[in-house]
């Protein structure tokens, strides 16, 4: 220990001895250990601030270049800025270096819309998407699909489904389904028009439902051919349909040499299964069917709604196999609404408002249909008083359109009260327009399947009847009767 000049010191460290010093002449020390009367030295700073970094070097000699942009790890859309971008993605080239907070945007500080990135770029860097992306994306899923502006095809002339109508339906279940029905010529469609979107007052040309033209109706044709489809805003379906029975397509059929099916041998056959099939279809798929007749009354017709009930399909079981024990589903009908068009001044009298009504309670006492109590005539003639159980036939009577213009005075008369309207004894059209309008929107909505169905529910279980019907066996074994 004595030739290496050191000695061990209390606590197991060593130092020099003065007896014998390094070479350097310096007195080794203890690390830690400073001389009294020295200060301590200010440690150099390699790094300069970013503003001194780009001011030039002052003296003599070329100045050094400008400093290299940042490097962007991510670019916004919309061509934005480097500070944007640094500032929008919390200081990815300046804040990574501990240089302070990112400074906000111009535009944020002015108040102004603030930039957005991609969102896949957020998810990326495991944030979720900004509010206003959450907005716009909440705010698509609410939209409303485009509007209607014309009737499109449900069923062609060729009696085919058609899927056209699937991109204007919602997944909601607030929906009803209007259906019209009737012979050629009673004004289905112009009903249907007035009651969906259209007014009195415009061009017949522009309905949604387009009904027959002067030349169409002296020729005698038919204007609707298969099935027609609308839906308005209010989320409410209107099916206008080809008239039952129709001589303008038997004549259609008959001279255009058209070829039957081969299950129909005569062409009336064909026309009428072709009627059948379509009403079948409305008392399966529709909250409220609408029979349309111009005059009072066509027994053969009713005999008709009584084979299409007949051959009506049955309601879909909630299962493929019903279990054993169980009741049967009970089976769905729609309501049923009379509405007679150009009805004349005397059938709004009492009197021969409730001969209609006692007889198509008669005509209708052994049918399913809900054809009482939806909507009664007390809505036409609200002073029509209570009366036995038949008078609560849905019955409603429209009259011309032409009614609602002022008739000429007749030459030498003079009218006892000039500033009154004329006395017609029941509404103007506008008027009991608007009270059927009302009456169809408020028919209870009764679940057509026994589950609740939204609007595209709706029109594939519709697809799977119509495919249903065109080949029930019961149609088919009506047809080979009729021959």
């Amino acid at each position: 220990m004595s030739d290496s000049g050191q000695s061990p010191a209390p606590g197991g460290r060593r130092r020099w001895t003065r007896d014998k010093e390094p070479e350097g002449g310096g007195e080794r020390r203890e690390a830690g250990e400073e001389p009294a009367g020295l200060m301590q030295k200010t440690p150099i700073i390699l790094a300069k601030p970013p503003g001194e970094r780009a001011q030039p070097k002052a003296g003599p000699g070329p100045a050094p270049p400008p400093p290299a942009p940042p490097i962007l790890l991510m670019k916004a859309r919309g061509g934005a800025g480097p500070g944007e971008e640094s500032a929008r993605g919390g200081g990815v080239a300046g804040g990574a270096g501990g240089e302070g907070p990112a400074q906000a945007p111009p535009r944020e500080r002015e108040g102004g819309p603030r930039p957005t990135q991609p969102v896949y770029q957020l998810h990326g860097r495991g944030l979720g998407p900004p509010g206003n992306m959450e907005a716009v994306a909440g705010q698509s899923r609410l939209a409303a699909p485009e509007k209607m502006k014309t009737s499109i095809k449900l069923v062609d002339e060729q009696m085919n489904w058609c899927d056209s109508a699937l991109e204007f339906l919602l997944e909601q279940t607030d929906v009803l389904v209007v259906g019209a029905m009737g012979l050629q010529g009673t004004g289905k469609s112009t009903l249907l028009s007035l009651l969906a979107a259209n007014q009195p007052d415009e061009d017949p040309r522009s309905f949604v439902f387009r009904p027959q033209g002067p030349e169409l109706r002296e020729r005698g044709g038919s204007q609707t051919g298969g099935i027609d489809f609308f839906i308005t805003q209010e989320r409410v379906v209107f099916l206008d349909t080809q008239p039952l029975l129709s001589p303008a397509l038997l004549d259609h059929l008959i001279n255009n040499d058209r070829k039957l099916p081969p299950e129909y041998g005569l062409p009336h056959t064909y026309i009428e299964m072709q009627s059948l099939q379509i009403a079948a279809f409305l008392f399966t798929v529709c909250h409220v069917v609408l029979l349309v007749q111009d005059w009072f009354t066509d027994l053969g017709l009713y005999r008709f709604l009584q084979t299409a009930e007949m051959v009506k399909p049955s309601t879909p079981s909630p299962g493929h196999e019903p279990s054993a024990g169980t009741e049967e589903p009970s089976e769905y009908y729609p309501h049923l609404v009379f509405v007679q068009t150009r009805a004349g001044p005397g059938s709004f009298r009492p009197r021969r408002l409730r001969q209609m009504q006692q007889l198509l309670q008669r005509l209708m006492a052994h049918s399913h249909l809900k054809y009482r109590g939806s909507l009664c005539p007390r809505e036409v003639i609200p002073g029509l008083p209570e009366g036995p159980p038949e008078s609560d036939v849905n019955l409603f009577l429209l009259p011309p359109m032409e009614v609602d213009e002022e008739p000429p005075p007749r030459p030498g008369s003079s009218p006892l009260f000039p500033l009154l309207p004329p006395f017609r004894g029941h509404g103007s059209f506008g008027t009991l327009l608007s009270r059927l309008r009302g009456r169809i929107l408020a028919a209870a909505r009764a679940q057509i399947s026994h589950s609740l169905l939204t609007e595209r529910n709706w029109f594939h279980y519709a697809a799977r009847i119509w495919d249903g019907v065109k080949k029930s066996s019961a149609l088919a074994e009506y047809g080979r009767l009729l021959g």
